[in-house]
């Protein structure tokens, strides 16, 4: 009986260690949180009126891929740039992301090639029309509500151009 119960003291123990194992683990992952830097971005119409963003920028492979999934909220007048190191050709996608987005694609240039409204937790990918550099995710509706559009122009605050980033923090 001693061993009996023993035994099922043991189980017992060992199924508890298991389950927070697995919970601390997918907390950990679903949770995942980066400290991306913060820059403010101009967005010059095709009349010449700017707007204002401030985007956290994802310049590694791991933010670019984590981007916005999981996120509670996106403020208005905010979004995301993610950064790539030579032009190609970009595909989005919205796995674990509860927000509809808007996706800007833009060159080398700073140019907006493509803009697309992206589905929440969509696994279809959206992809640019041609080769581009970056890629900035706002709110849904975002671009249209501010009169952005493909051929508006894309640089920092401060006047720098997107293609002088660098990702050194």
């Amino acid at each position: 009986m001693f061993s009996l119960i023993n035994g099922v003291r043991a189980r017992t123990f060992v199924a508890l260690v298991l389950f927070l194992f697995v919970t601390v683990f997918n907390s950990s992952c679903s949770g995942r949180k980066f400290n991306l830097p913060k820059k403010e971005l101009s967005l010059t119409d095709s009349r010449g009126n700017t707007v204002k963003v401030t985007a956290e920028i994802a310049s590694s492979d791991e933010e670019r891929n984590y981007g916005f999934m999981n996120r509670k909220s996106i403020p208005d007048g905010t979004g995301m740039l993610f950064v790539f190191e030579n032009d190609r050709t970009l595909s989005f996608w919205m796995k674990n992301t509860p927000h509809p987005l808007s996706i800007a694609y833009i060159d080398s240039t700073g140019k907006i090639a493509d803009i697309f409204d992206m589905v929440p937790f969509s696994l279809s990918s959206v992809v640019s029309t041609r080769s581009v550099r970056f890629a900035l995710e706002v709110p849904q509706g975002w671009f249209e509500k501010e009169g952005i559009s493909e051929g508006s122009r894309v640089l920092f605050a401060d006047g720098t151009a997107l293609r002088d980033y660098s990702a050194e923090r």
